[in-house]
């Protein structure tokens, strides 16, 4: 395997990627034989934590039936209609198998609809692997022009300059920019996290969502919400349910069928009915494959509001303890986000409000600390995001906060920081 890996978003782990034998709550067992406190839950997905006894028993029962029909099946149609009761903007679906792919057939759609070509994304933003999306996903700032008006920076070697000839960059949380660029009514679509979480944990400007609902209401534009990240794991119905903010389409992976390869594209139903009566492909071999199906409905039952009250004290204690830790050393430290993801910034004074605001982060010193939390026990993703489920006790905080303080004085004494 090339580097030892089958994602490249496992290549930079430190000290050196894992192998891992099992998982078990929040746990995860490796070939060594350690036990680790898990907050990467497998780059987010795992929001019940690992094996949850409902998921296993769901897909051993739809194993028994088949595995691919090339047809439809009725756990497909009811896991299609948890998520349309579920979510706000969620009228029709289509499902896929991931973030990358439905983000793809979002755009497609969002062009079809509107006759137009270019799309809109933000510094920092990310919508997939593919090459007409991944430019400015985390540029150096010697690279990426001035705020105001961003040049896109490609995030792989191998993207022809030809991929990003209908793609516009733009800072997030600026609505008064985003504002003037849609007004030339040429913009087919905005792409965004509704919540900043693959870089950061960074919350919407007060009114910001509400003002890009209203301006591509009013230009005609379409907004589409990618919740990758933020879906079933913010709220039941995702980041326009606790902002109370609807898109017109929405995207979702991850944590919809914890840890199956399950994505979907949601929203209004003359959008998403282009599919199947406008003339616009979507196709996927594995799209509502039945097993992940059967995952995905178990999941989405699991979703009740009893487990985010449970998960949501729980990320709060943790957020204030590793606040509190980082204050008592002396470091300068941002621990912000939300109970169930959350980011800790390492150098900075305020809450980042933008992905350049996160460039100052002190990254050597936070990966440096993520690998001395791992040698007392506790698995923390490099890149500061913080995972939490509903097997993080508070035994297991209480636990992690003991290693934070521990690990937070060896970098400290080691001079990393």
């Amino acid at each position: 395997m090339a580097g030892g890996v089958n994602s490249n978003f496992r290549l930079n782990i430190s000290p050196t990627p894992l192998v891992f034998e099992r998982g078990e709550g929040p746990y995860l067992y490796d070939v060594d034989g350690n036990r680790l406190i898990d907050y990467y839950l497998g780059m987010g997905p795992m929001i019940l934590g690992h094996s949850p006894r409902q998921i296993v028993d769901a897909v051993k029962s739809q194993i028994d039936s088949g595995i691919l029909f090339a047809g439809q099946t009725a756990i497909e149609a009811e896991a299609a209609r948890l998520v349309c009761e579920l979510v706000p903007s969620a009228e029709r679906i289509r499902f896929g198998s991931s973030g990358s792919e439905v983000d793809q057939a979002a755009i497609r759609v969002a062009r079809a609809a509107t006759g137009r070509d270019k799309i809109v994304k933000f510094e920092g933003h990310y919508h997939g692997w593919f090459d007409n999306v991944l430019w400015s996903i985390a540029p150096g700032l010697n690279a990426a022009g001035p705020e105001e008006a961003p040049v896109p920076v490609p995030g792989s070697k191998g993207q022809p300059a030809t991929s990003a000839e209908h793609l516009v960059v733009l800072p997030w949380n600026d609505l008064d920019l985003l504002a003037a660029r849609l007004e030339a009514e040429d913009i087919a679509a905005v792409i965004m996290e509704p919540a900043m979480c693959n870089q950061g944990a960074i919350h919407p400007a007060p009114g910001y969502l509400e003002g890009v609902r209203e301006v591509c209401t009013r230009t005609g534009t379409i907004l589409i919400f990618d919740e990758v990240i933020t879906g079933f794991r913010l709220a039941p119905g995702g980041a326009q349910e606790l902002f109370g903010v609807t898109p017109d389409i929405s995207t979702f992976g991850k944590a919809i069928a914890n840890g199956f390869p399950v994505a979907a594209i949601a929203g209004r139903a003359d959008l998403i009915d282009l599919f199947s009566t406008g003339g616009v492909v979507h196709g996927g071999t594995y799209n509502a494959q039945p097993i992940a199906m059967a995952a995905t409905v178990a999941t989405l039952r699991s979703l009740t509001p009893a487990l985010y009250a449970g998960i949501a004290p729980n990320g709060t204690t943790l957020v204030a303890g590793m606040r509190d830790i980082l204050a008592r050393a002396g470091i300068p430290a941002v621990v912000d986000g939300f109970p169930q993801v959350f980011h800790v910034a390492l150098g900075l004074d305020e809450p980042a409000r933008s992905y350049r605001d996160l460039t100052r982060m002190n990254r050597p010193a936070y990966v440096a600390l993520t690998t001395a939390l791992l040698k007392r026990g506790v698995r923390a993703l490099e890149r500061g995001a913080w995972f939490l489920s509903s097997e993080h006790t508070p035994a297991v905080v209480d636990a992690t906060l003991d290693a934070f303080e521990g690990a937070v004085r060896e970098i400290k004494a080691d001079g990393a920081i």
